[in-house]
Parts: C-alpha cells; sequence; structure tokens
C-alpha cells in the first residue's frame, strides 16, 4: 500500500486534497491438472488459500470501522489470506476493503443470491415453490442497477480479488449474464468471475454429492484423509466460546451444559435457539462435563484441536488435493454458537489459536492417520538450515527426545519427513502423551513451535483427566500505552503445565476487556521453559486492567501490570 495526496491547487491555493491509499497488484489463475481446480498468484507467486466465511459484521447494520479493523485483524492473526463475502449477505461498507485492504486480505465478493432462498432445493417451509423462487430477485433490472453501484463503490480496492455470482447456484440466467459479459468488463475486467461458490469452473467436483463441507465435529483423522473439493468454498466445525462467553447473553438458568449418551446430544432449547451444534463423544473423552463452565473450558480444547488439524490436513495436499479451503464460517453478526472463532463481542475462542497455529506460514505437524512429521511452507523462500527437534513428554513431565535433525524445505510447499509410530504408540498407549515438535533456525530462535496432546489406545485423555495441578510463575509488564508482555514459567520439576487463557480484565468487574489481540493464546508451557504472549489493546482512563490467567491444571489468578 502505497500513501497518495491528491489535490487542486490553483496557482498557490489548495482549492480541495484528499488522502487516499494505493495498492500495485496483480491476480492470476489458472487450472490445476493435477488438483482439477484454479490456483491463485498474487504477483506471480501462486498462493495457497486460506479462507473464512464472512456473513455481514452485524446483524441490525451497525457498522462501525473499529469493528471492521477488529475483525479483519483477527482474520489476519488467524494467518488466513482470504474472506468470503457469502452470497446471502451484501455489499460491505468500505471500511471494510479499507481493513481488508490494511492487513493484506484477499476478499472474494459473491453477489447477493443464495442456494437458501433461491430454488436449488425442495423446502416445504418456504411459501413459493422451487420454480417460483429460481426467478428470484423479482426486478432483475433493478438488480443490475445495484450492481453497478456496488462495483463501483469497491472496485478501486486491492483487496478486491475475485467477483463470484452467487452461493451454489447460479443467478437467473438474464442477470448472470449481462453482469459477467457487460457490467463487469465495462466496469471492472480486472478481477476472476465465478459464476458461483462451487463451479466446476473453481473446483471440479469428481467426488460426487456436493463435495463441499464436511460441517460439524470430526474425528482428526478426516481433515488428513477425507478428500473434498479441490477448492472448498465451505468447510468447518464447532465454535462454543467458554464460560464467560455464555454468560454475556444466556440466562443463568438455561448454562446447563449439553449432554451426549447412547448416541444423542440433550441441549437447552436456548442453545439450540443460538445454533448450537453437537459437541457428541469429543467432549467425554477429556471426561464427561459437570457443569457449563467445564464444559466451556473442554469445548476450547476441542475447539482448538479441530481447527488446527483442519487446516494442517488441507495444507498438508496442497497442489496434490487442493488449492484452496474456505473455513465455514470464522464470524457471526449475532450471538450464535457456531461457525466462529470469536463471539458477537469480539472475544477469541480456542478456534482462533487453532487456526493461528495450523495456518502459520512455516509450520511443522503432526499427521494422525501415518504418524508421520511433515513441514508446510506457505512462504515464497527456501527455507533452510532448520533444527527439527521432536519431543515427547508423559503426564509427569518426564522428557523424552525422539530426533533433532537439520532439515529444509522449499516454498509453497508441503512435504513429509519422519514416521514416530513406533514412539508415540508406546508412550500414549495407557494415558496419551504430550508430542512437541519444533523447528529452530541456525540462532536456536524457535520458529514454529506445535504441541500435541495425544489420546491413549482408546481414543481417551485419561492422562490429562489426572495432570497435577501446578503453580507457575507469571507476570505482567507495560511496554506502551496499550501493549502490555506477558510472560510464563513452568518449574523443571513440574508436568506440562496445560492450556492456559491469557485474558485482560477490568480491575473491578474481573470481565474481559474487549477487543484485545493476543499473539498467542491457550498457550502450553514445558517444564523448565517459559513462553511470552503480547497483548495489544485500545486503553480507557477510567481503569487500571489486570492479567487473569487460568488453565487446564493451572488455577485462575490475577496478575498486576508492572508500569
Amino acid at each position: 500500500m502505497y500513501p497518495v495526496t491528491i489535490q487542486f491547487v490553483a496557482g498557490t491555493k489548495v482549492s480541495d486534497e484528499e488522502k487516499i491509499n494505493v495498492g500495485v497488484r496483480e491476480i492470476q489463475t489458472e487450472w490445476n491438472a493435477t488438483t482439477r481446480s484454479k490456483q491463485v498468484s498474487v504477483n506471480g507467486q501462486k498462493v495457497f488459500i486460506k479462507g473464512g466465511n464472512w456473513i455481514i459484521s452485524d446483524a441490525m447494520l451497525r457498522f462501525s470501522p473499529e469493528r471492521y479493523d477488529a475483525e479483519i485483524r483477527f482474520h489476519r492473526d488467524m494467518h488466513l489470506n482470504l474472506i468470503r463475502i457469502w452470497g446471502g449477505a451484501i455489499t460491505e461498507r468500505p471500511e471494510f476493503y479499507e481493513a481488508c485492504d490494511k492487513y493484506g486480505l484477499l476478499v472474494m465478493q459473491d453477489f447477493w443470491g443464495s442456494g437458501d432462498c433461491n430454488g436449488r432445493w425442495v423446502d416445504p417451509a418456504k411459501l413459493e415453490d422451487q420454480w417460483t423462487r429460481r426467478k428470484y430477485p423479482d426486478d432483475h433490472s433493478l438488480f443490475l442497477e445495484s450492481a453497478a453501484d456496488q462495483i463501483k463503490m469497491i472496485r478501486n480496492y486491492p483487496s478486491l480479488a475475485i467477483w463470484c455470482g452467487g452461493n451454489e447456484i447460479t443467478l437467473p440466467s438474464d442477470i448472470m449474464l449481462p453482469l459477467r459479459d457487460s457490467l463487469l468488463p465495462a466496469l471492472d475486467g480486472t478481477r476472476w468471475f465465478i459464476d458461483y461458490s462451487n463451479s466446476d469452473d473453481m473446483s471440479f467436483n469428481s467426488l460426487g454429492g456436493n463435495g463441499d463441507g464436511p460441517y460439524g465435529i470430526q474425528p482428526i483423522s478426516t481433515f488428513w484423509s477425507f478428500k473434498t473439493w479441490p477448492f472448498n468454498s465451505e468447510v468447518g466445525s464447532v465454535g462454543v466460546g467458554d464460560i464467560q462467553s455464555l454468560e454475556r447473553f444466556m440466562p443463568k438458568e438455561n448454562l446447563v451444559a449439553p449432554q451426549f449418551s447412547n448416541g444423542k446430544s440433550k441441549v437447552d432449547s436456548v442453545w439450540e435457539y443460538h445454533k448450537y451444534i453437537g459437541y457428541d463423544q469429543y467432549i467425554d473423552s477429556y471426561g464427561k462435563a459437570k457443569d457449563a463452565r467445564d464444559f466451556g473450558l473442554k469445548a476450547q480444547v476441542v475447539n482448538y484441536d479441530q481447527y488446527r488439524a483442519l487446516m494442517e490436513g488441507f495444507s498438508s495436499h496442497m497442489w496434490e488435493w487442493y488449492t484452496g479451503t474456505i473455513i465455514w464460517k470464522t464470524q457471526n453478526p449475532w450471538t450464535a454458537l457456531r461457525g466462529q472463532m470469536y463471539d458477537y463481542y469480539l472475544d477469541p475462542n480456542a478456534c482462533l489459536y487453532g487456526l493461528h497455529n495450523g495456518s502459520e506460514p512455516l509450520h511443522i505437524m503432526y499427521n494422525p492417520v501415518d504418524s508421520m512429521v511433515m513441514m508446510a511452507n506457505n512462504t515464497f523462500q527456501t527455507q533452510r538450515d532448520l533444527m527439527m527437534v521432536v519431543k515427547l513428554y508423559d503426564m509427569k513431565g518426564k522428557e523424552t527426545l525422539i530426533t533433532q535433525v537439520f532439515s529444509e524445505i522449499g516454498p509453497s510447499t508441503a512435504r513429509p519427513y519422519l514416521s514416530v509410530a513406533k514412539a508415540v504408540g508406546k508412550a500414549a498407549k495407557e494415558d496419551g502423551v504430550f508430542l512437541s515438535l519444533r523447528l529452530l533456525n541456525l540462532d536456536k530462535e524457535i520458529v514454529s513451535d506445535n504441541l500435541y496432546w495425544l489420546p491413549n489406545e482408546k481414543g481417551n485423555y485419561t492422562g490429562l483427566q489426572q495432570l497435577k495441578k501446578v503453580e507457575i510463575q507469571a507476570t505482567a509488564k507495560q511496554l506502551t500505552k496499550g501493549k502490555i508482555e506477558v510472560t510464563l514459567r513452568n518449574d523443571a520439576k513440574n508436568p506440562v503445565a496445560f492450556f492456559n487463557r491469557v485474558s485482560l480484565v477490568h480491575s473491578q468487574t474481573k470481565q474481559r476487556v474487549l477487543p484485545v489481540f493476543y499473539s498467542d493464546n491457550y498457550i502450553s508451557v514445558l517444564p523448565g521453559e517459559h513462553k511470552t504472549v503480547t497483548l495489544d489493546y485500545t486503553p480507557k482512563a477510567t481503569d487500571q486492567p489486570l492479567v487473569s490467567l487460568e488453565g487446564w491444571n493451572v488455577g485462575e489468578r490475577f496478575i498486576s501490570i508492572d508500569q
């Protein structure tokens, strides 16, 4: 992005002036014959698309530059590179695209057609039949006039990369053809146009059925072994927040933990109203939830694992099975319980940090299907002289080195390196095990850090359920106004200090300050080590906040901030 000042000058007098930002970029697409899908390049560099589906910023259309900036920043922090504005929504305001320009997010902009309303499916709940709904909207000329206005409004934003006719089905032909063949060439003509979101021109469906998805909770191995559409426009899982998030919009009497038994979920009606989808047996493998607080904590562990695996699994097959994937969905414009990396109040849950980990540009990871340690490189340079360190930690904190070896990986690629099946199988058999994967550069700095908690041979996390409670050292200091550094230290005699949530809270109410941007969260600290998290927020003069810390085996405490 380049700042530009435009002026009208009469002699020495400035008559008018405007300051704008200009981005220079070229979007290229080509057909990948291996995956049978389109492949996107930006300025000549092919980019594996890691995206999120976006509805709108607010259900009541209360848009603000501050909320746009926060939401897009969260997407950047997840290491995503594209946002798709879903076809059942709207064209966002200019401030949305300005934020995407600022944080480097490509935009796939659907026009306003959705398979939910335009006759794609038989729907007995709708008054009009499929034939009538297929002709939606009522006024096709007005639609085209509106489309022209919207194109003019956002066409100069470099983040806008892709136009899409609609969601899951084409617009009526007397809208789509003039839109594609006349309107867009006349008013823009520089961007890729897709006739609809899962078109064969974008992603050839050789699998039968819908091919997008899967939706909802999955075994971790599914994301690695189940092949979906090669450019998957919608795939996603669960997204319930923790107790602090739930308490913001749920009546106290309805804060009842969902229960799963005999293959069915039992859930409170208010949870159903907010679109809860079942976590099924995946909570129970950590021990049945005692109450809503316990459910919220265990849901975060599942959230993290699900979304880390989702992006790792797709990345492991880049250019072989896939050219891109777009999560359904990353945010909600209302107080929902699914498809969200942060809640309506801009409080992130562990989904966000699972993606932050699994989507990092240079990443070491573990394939649960064949027990291979792999690397994914989403940068544009060959990464050389990387020390790969693979260790196991049992539930008492005992460390076992499996291997450390120098390695390298080429740009925009993923590859396996070594199998740890024998070591992991033996160590995890009874109570599960922690698997630590790290990449270090020649200065011995950690450039990728990934800790897995693996179940026992029956798929249960019995070791985590019995993990010893630990005291860890925690300090917080203000770096600058609005920026705080938190350091957590774990004694060498302790087990792993597992899954710690750092929060900035108001000193009086102990409620979270929102929004806050954390460099990482839901972090685990190995025995004898420390981790540092940076918090970035907009301070207010009315309160001196505290830092809250709570983990799986670390009790809740509040930490004052050294000035």
